[in-house]
């Protein structure tokens, strides 16, 4: 029977980097007692909030059963809708209600005072009572006749809802009386967008045609036409600052400003996303306005161009197409570099989201991509990046990244220190037609990129200046008879390792290219390699699905992995070199002990891992998935936990399938929220005693009774120099406990109330607290005793004591009295340090009476004994943690 196992032993997931939005359009809410505007943007099945102020990420929600279909939002709560039940979310991350009831998705959500309006793909709308979850009103529409694609609120419309629809009209509800009250004819075009404008009545309404119409419901009148040419108009919006000025968004990503008052275009953004413009919203009382997009970019534009434009002010934006390619860049491991086939690149944060920068999109003219005017397409952009190579050593200099494109022969170079393209586009000076580079690496000194061909030629570059240092093998034939495999370079910059589709690997001498010194051939076709300079190996993935390590200062292959049944996509080694990591499209990612040759982790993953990266410290594990637009990271357990690592069959046991971190920590799922308690948490209260077993302090400050036994000197030394001089007539003031809080003692002016009323207690001679002292029986009234002692001051606590003497006014049965609370104490364990520092204090004030009389020389027997019982525990204790910490120094 197959072993199984439910986790990897090496990784766990982290959390993924590089989301930002998704097609659903975002949800802006402006929270007064923050005095900011926040915008919340889903990214599958989580949504994030980010705050206007610094555009800086402030929260992730819980995970959805499944992806986010629509968002809405007011002033106390985001809706969000997913498959078919709605959520209600506080502060962006905590979980209020769910609203069930919808037989299909939900796609629309309109937040309308004390209810929300839901409707589905049925064509059903629902409205719920947000806080009960009680369903208010079903209406259901028949498609054929009126199938709902928008819904608005008009202003100053009491209880009223405007309906858009598939097949052109537009209907006016009352959902208080669930009465139709109007129907709009239309314009037989699918109404995509209805937004209510600034003016009383209006509404604009954006047709799937282009036109866009401003209507006067209240007359059924137009008010304005206009015809948008830029593609369908897929958001609206109005400033809200004074302005008359309408925004739309289209499907091209193009970003229009109509002026309402000359009835013409006013300004326009061409290409302002690389997708269709999913959400677009004007901020009230100020010139800004944010925008969506499916391209995984939330935007922030600003409305002060001389022609009443907007330009772009603030941004977030990850990959818009899946990343192919992860490195980790720097020896401090908290940045990656990822590259996409949109042709971008990105610097990811693995410790903030506010330090993820984008180093823009690779062209082959930079000049004269910066010069294209707005309405003109950029047809110098470069295709996908397929390789990347990195060295920091002087990137303060020069550039210091250098990439491959998809089919072409020609390398581009990036500056991670100005966090843009490079100015450099490496080119051999004689290119066949057809011939495509297929690998590089930068050296490991920064001044080289050596570049791989499909012709099998080897070409050198100078990173600084871009110019062509030479070649490796001879002009004609070059340096294999086949395609470049892989090219790797040595730690000192002495040797270069090329591997070509002829199945050889090949060494040469860095500065002499003319003839390889040593020839090592391969039994199979090499897919990739990747080299270990500190180490010295060199890792080749080879066509058969296996893996040949191999030494490049002896020259000789000293392990091969076999396992993986698909081809190999990336490998790397660790930190130390004592792990090979590898994937393959068989959605597996292995992990191969280097020193044994054993497997010892194998994991699946949902979709296949097209590559992968180590981090330089060994803390994470980076990797992209096919069809996925983050970057995942992989917690390796062994920097926190105690791993066992142990060969692995993969034969023999199931191979754990993990599912991709998320953006957030792993939280319970939403659909067993009913068995969650969503009420406030308890605070947790510590108890007064862990252990009846352990010694237990009051946690008093020590200026309450360190000191008791030298309250004499204390107040000798504090004694003024010149007599206080007392007020003929002080005022009126209640008497007050000392301690740290600001008390009243009432008990005072009670005891003297009833000493006026009780004539036999007036003849008393003890102090309130003597008497309270002189009744008690039991463990719960020597507490309030000693609760008592505690908020008195030092002074206070020695006059106490001091009055229980027979001749100062005190007797012998309240002496008895104390030091059987003493005796309690000790017993109990508690308050050790005050009960020490209490007896102290008596022992000193009353040693005559104590030897003079029998009784008291009893009870402070008994005393004795629980004091010597809890000091040899103490000791004891004390002594076994000495020899412990003083062992583990010896060793």
């Amino acid at each position: 029977m197959a072993e199984t196992n439910s986790r990897s032993q090496i990784f766990a997931g982290a959390r993924v980097l590089g989301y930002v939005s998704t097609h659903v359009p975002f949800v802006s809410r402006f929270i007064k007692r923050r005095g900011e505007t926040l915008l919340c943007t889903s990214v599958g099945k989580w949504f994030h909030t980010y705050g206007c102020d610094k555009f800086r990420l402030l929260s992730v929600s819980g995970e959805h059963p499944g992806p986010i279909t629509c968002m809405s939002g007011d002033s106390f709560h985001v809706y969000t809708a997913s498959e078919n039940d709605i959520y209600a979310w506080r502060r962006g991350c905590e979980l209020k209600h769910v609203y069930k009831g919808h037989q299909a998705p939900v796609h629309k959500i309109l937040p309308f005072g004390v209810h929300i309006i839901t409707i589905d793909e049925d064509n059903v709308l629902k409205i719920f009572d947000i806080k009960d979850e009680s369903e208010f009103l079903d209406l259901r529409f028949e498609t054929k006749h009126f199938q709902i694609t928008t819904i608005c609120h008009p202003p100053t419309y009491l209880n009223k809802i405007l309906l858009g629809s598939k097949q052109g009209q537009l209907q006016l509800w009352n959902i208080r009386t669930s009465k139709l009250v109007h129907t709009f004819t239309g314009w037989n075009s699918r109404v995509v967008v209805t937004e209510p404008a600034p003016a009383i009545d209006v509404v604009a309404i954006a047709l799937a045609n282009g036109k866009i119409i401003l209507h006067n419901i209240r007359y059924d009148q137009i008010v304005m036409e206009f015809v948008h040419d830029w593609g369908t108009v897929t958001s609206l919006s109005f400033r809200m600052d004074g302005a008359p000025i309408m925004v739309t968004g289209s499907v091209k990503g193009n970003l229009v400003m109509w002026d309402l008052e000359e009835k013409k275009v006013m300004s326009q953004i061409q290409s302002a996303h690389y997708s269709s413009v999913a959400g677009l919203q004007c901020l009230s009382s100020e010139p800004l306005m944010v925008t969506n997009s499916q391209d995984n970019s939330l935007k922030m534009w600003i409305f002060d161009m001389p022609d009443g434009g907007a330009r772009l002010l603030k941004k977030r934006e990850g990959h818009s197409l899946p990343p192919n390619l992860v490195r980790y860049c720097e020896p401090t491991g908290e940045n990656i570099l990822a590259a996409g086939k949109d042709s971008s690149l990105h610097i990811l944060n693995t410790v903030t989201e506010t330090f993820n920068k984008s180093m823009g999109r690779a062209t082959k003219n930079k000049k004269a991509s910066k010069k294209k005017k707005k309405h003109q397409v950029d047809n110098h952009m470069l295709p996908a990046i397929t390789q990347l190579s990195s060295c920091m050593q002087r990137d303060k200099q020069w550039d210091s990244i250098a990439s491959l494109h998809e089919n072409k022969y020609l390398a581009s170079t990036w500056s991670y220190n100005n966090i843009c393209m490079g100015k450099h586009i490496l080119k051999p000076p004689e290119v066949e037609k057809g011939v495509i580079a297929t690998c590089l690496t930068v050296t490991h000194c920064g001044n080289f990129v050596i570049i791989g061909y499909s012709n099998g030629q080897v070409h050198k570059f100078n990173m600084q200046s871009g110019i062509y240092r030479g070649h490796y093998g001879k002009q004609n034939t070059g340096a294999h008879k086949g395609a470049l495999r892989g090219v790797e370079t040595d730690l000192c910059n002495q040797r270069v390792i090329t591997a070509g589709a002829d199945d050889k690997l090949k060494f040469w001498h860095f500065k002499d290219a003319a003839a390889p010194y040593h020839v090592l051939r391969l039994e199979e076709s090499v897919n990739m390699t990747k080299c270990h300079r500190d180490s010295g190996l060199l890792a080749l993935a080879n066509e058969d699905f296996t893996i040949t390590l191999v030494d490049i200062d002896t020259m000789n292959i000293v392990r091969r992995f076999e396992g993986h049944v698909g081809k190999i996509n990336d490998i790397d080694f660790d930190c130390q070199s004592r792990w090979l990591v590898s994937t393959s499209m068989d959605c597996t990612i292995c992990t191969w002990d280097i020193p044994s040759g054993q497997l010892v982790d194998i994991f699946s993953v949902e979709q296949p891992c097209t590559s992968l990266s180590m981090s330089p410290t060994g803390d994470f594990l980076a990797s992209t998935h096919v069809g996925e637009l983050g970057v995942f990271l992989w917690a390796n357990k062994l920097l926190y936990d105690k791993v066992f690592l142990r060969p692995v069959d993969r034969n023999a046991i199931d191979v754990p399938r993990l599912k991709l971190p998320s953006t957030a920590a792993e939280k319970p799922d939403i659909e067993d929220i009913g068995v969650i308690d969503l009420n406030e948490e308890v605070e947790y209260k510590s108890p007064e005693q862990i252990s009846e077993e352990l010694l237990t302090l009051s946690g008093q400050p020590t200026s309450r009774w360190l000191n008791l036994l030298n309250l004499d000197i204390v107040k000798r030394r504090n004694k003024p120099k010149t007599s206080l001089t007392v007020s003929k007539s002080a005022p009126f003031f209640l008497p007050t406990i000392p301690s740290l809080e600001l008390e009243f003692d009432l008990e005072k002016d009670k005891l003297n109330s009833e000493k006026k009323l009780l004539m036999s207690e007036s003849l008393s001679t003890l102090t309130p607290f003597a008497k309270k002292l002189n009744a008690c029986e039991n463990y719960t009234e020597y507490k309030e005793c000693l609760e008592k002692l505690k908020t008195l001051s030092p002074s206070s606590i020695e006059a106490e004591v001091t009055s229980m003497a027979p001749d100062v006014g005190g007797t012998i049965d309240v002496m008895k009295q104390f030091l059987k609370m003493i005796d309690v104490l000790l017993k109990s364990n508690r308050d050790f340090e005050l009960a020490q520092s209490y007896l102290s204090l008596f022992l000193k004030m009353h040693t005559k009476t104590i030897s003079e009389n029998a009784e008291l020389r009893e009870t402070l027997e008994s005393v004795e004994q629980s004091a010597t019982e809890a000091w040899s525990k103490l000791q004891s204790h004390l002594l076994y943690n000495i020899c412990v910490v003083k062992a583990l120094k010896d060793m």
